[in-house]
């Protein structure tokens, strides 16, 4: 179960970031247009988290997979729901048991990082 950071500016010139629960997206998107290059992927409102750094709009939201724990007073964290183990997004802190982070360096994006989660539980 992987989690996508993402910064960049949108098509409004407008430094956005955000959180995507990339299995998610997956299910309610078409990401052809994705994978072809004909549009960026960029976080949107309705993922599990999204900030707009111009307007200060700041929004969170469960999926199916994540449960947001935005009260936390050492920053966001993500529960995922299968095994109930906590991801940490810190960059400063170890992401959890059997999650791992890897940043992206890549042009396309201001920043990148994937986040992957290994689910112990049985099916």
């Amino acid at each position: 179960m992987s989690v996508i950071f993402i910064r960049d500016k949108n098509s409004h010139g407008q430094e956005v970031s955000g959180y995507i629960d990339y299995a998610h997206r997956l299910k309610t998107e078409d990401f052809e247009v994705y994978f072809s290059g004909k549009k960026r992927l960029l976080p949107r409102p309705t993922d599990m988290s999204f900030y707009n750094w111009d307007s200060h709009i700041a929004v969170w939201n469960s999926t199916p997979n994540y449960q947001v724990i935005a009260d936390n007073p050492e920053g966001l964290l993500f529960k995922y729901k299968r095994d109930r183990k906590i991801l940490n997004v810190d960059p400063k802190a170890q992401p959890g048991d059997n999650s791992t982070r890897s940043p992206i360096v890549t042009e396309l994006y201001t920043q990148a990082v994937i986040f992957d989660h290994v689910s112990r539980r049985k099916t």
